[in-house]
């Protein structure tokens, strides 16, 4: 079943929202000025684009699996890819701290979802 137009809007509001938090966050963590914000969001924000291509994320755009597994792998994945090819290095812990805190957000709107879903349906 095709999502509506709102929510597919909705979805890809969360879905940015969420990402513009993780690189604030990210960068007031480690007391970095606010000009470098686009260059540490661009990697990712191609990243989420790919993942909402791929999965064709517009058609279930709540969905855990695959449509949340896709977006946020392809975020990560990619994101790392792209700073690490264009010279923002990309430490391990970084790594490992960008898959957990993406997967959080982006697994998590759409769990939280399904469940409000879930329980004003009564079922």
């Amino acid at each position: 079943m095709r999502s509506s137009r709102s929510v597919v809007i909705a979805s890809a509001a969360f879905d940015i929202v969420l990402l513009l938090a993780f690189v604030v966050i990210g960068r007031a963590s480690h007391r970095e000025d606010a000009g470098g914000f686009l260059i540490t969001l661009w990697p990712f924000a191609v990243g989420l684009l790919g993942g909402w291509l791929i999965a064709g994320a517009w058609r279930t755009p709540r969905r855990i699996v695959w449509t949340g597994l896709i977006v946020w792998g392809s975020t990560v994945v990619v994101g790392i890819l792209l700073r690490l090819v264009s010279g923002q290095g990309a430490q391990l812990s970084f790594v490992i701290v960008t898959a957990v805190v993406l997967g959080v957000f982006f697994l998590g709107w759409r769990a939280l979802s399904t469940l409000v879903i879930r329980l004003l349906r009564g079922s």
